[in-house]
C-alpha cells in the first residue's frame, strides 16, 4: 500500500495508542500524512480553520474531555466539506451500546476495534 490517501487525522488521548498507530500507518504507507490530536477540542479547531484537512479521521470514543461521539457532534456543525472524508471509529470498547450507537451516525464509515493492524488496514484502503 503506497500513499492511498493524503491526510490521515488521528484522534486519540492515548500516546501509546498513538505511537502505535502512527508507526503502522507510516510503514503501511497509508497516508502521505499522520496527524494526531490527544485533544479532540484541538482537532475541531483544526478542522474548523483548515489546519488540517483530511481523507481519513480515526477517532478513539473514550476521552476524557469529549468522548468520539460527543466529537461528532460538534463535526456535524462544522461547514467543511465532509463528504470526501472517511471517519473509523477506533476504539477497544466492546460495549453494543457504542456500536450500535455508531452504527446510526452518518459520518461514521466503520467501527474498528483497537489495535489497528495491516489487515484492517488493508480492508479500508481506496
Amino acid at each position: 500500500m503506497t500513499g492511498s490517501y493524503n491526510t490521515c487525522l488521528l484522534i486519540d488521548d492515548n500516546y501509546i495508542d498513538n505511537i502505535v498507530t502512527r508507526k503502522l500507518l507510516e510503514n503501511s504507507g497509508f497516508a502521505k500524512n499522520i496527524v494526531i490530536s490527544e485533544s479532540p477540542d484541538d482537532a475541531v479547531e483544526w478542522l474548523r480553520d483548515g489546519t488540517v484537512i483530511p481523507d481519513v479521521i480515526f477517532l478513539d470514543i473514550r476521552m476524557p474531555t469529549m468522548d468520539g461521539f460527543e466529537f461528532l457532534e460538534l463535526y456535524d456543525k462544522l461547514t467543511i466539506d465532509k463528504e470526501n472524508i472517511k471517519v473509523y471509529l477506533l476504539s477497544s470498547s466492546l460495549d453494543p451500546a457504542d456500536i450500535k450507537k455508531s452504527s446510526n451516525n452518518k459520518y461514521i464509515t466503520q467501527f474498528l476495534h483497537k489495535p489497528l493492524t495491516q489487515k484492517i488496514l488493508e480492508g479500508i484502503s481506496l
